[in-house]
């Protein structure tokens, strides 16, 4: 197998598929759904209840989750620490596939 060198992306595009060999494991995927699953629920709440000092939690969960999958169950390092807007669009990306099925947990 050829390693991937992150340094070749020059594109979200190239990225994406990068991305989901970096989230290989179910429990990770898991993780990384309810990590973004809370983010958004504290995004609809504090927007809902004009209560934008919670905003602050929404980061703090979305990685803290996405990180345990990362360090205990991948066994790899963030790909946010190396490219940090293609890896937050990607779990986005990554956790609308889910939900739509084209990606499983």
């Amino acid at each position: 197998m050829e390693t991937i060198k992150t340094s070749d992306f020059q594109s979200l595009k190239e990225f994406y598929p990068y991305y989901l060999t970096e989230h290989a494991n179910s429990t990770s995927k898991l993780l990384h759904f309810i990590g973004t699953t809370l983010f958004f629920v504290i995004l609809i709440y504090a927007t809902y209840t004009v209560q934008y000092n919670l905003m602050w939690f929404m980061p703090v969960v979305g990685y803290a989750f996405a990180w345990v999958g990362h360090f205990f169950f991948e066994k790899n390092k963030p790909a946010t620490f190396k490219y940090p807007f293609y890896s937050l669009v990607s779990d986005f990306i990554m956790y609308f596939d889910i939900l739509r099925g084209k990606v499983k947990i």
